[in-house]
C-alpha cells in the first residue's frame, strides 16, 4: 500500500571534452598571476612577526 515505486534514474551528463592548449596556458597563466599578487599582500613568513613588540611602559595619565 506505500506505491512509492522505484526512484528514476539520474541524468548521465557527458564527459569534458578536451582543451585547446592556448586555453589552457591561458588559465595556467591566470592563476600564477593571481596567486603571486596574493603572496604580495602577506606581510610575514611562516614564523610570524620575530620583532618584539613595540610597547612603552606604564604611564599615569596627565605625565
Amino acid at each position: 500500500m506505500c506505491g512509492g515505486g522505484a526512484p528514476s534514474a539520474p541524468v548521465v551528463t557527458p564527459a569534458p571534452e578536451e582543451q585547446d592548449a592556448g586555453v589552457v596556458a591561458a588559465r595556467d597563466a591566470e592563476r600564477l598571476r593571481r596567486r603571486q599578487a596574493a603572496s604580495n599582500t602577506i606581510l610575514t613568513g611562516a614564523q610570524g612577526v620575530t620583532a618584539p613588540a613595540p610597547t612603552v611602559g606604564k604611564t599615569l595619565l596627565g605625565q
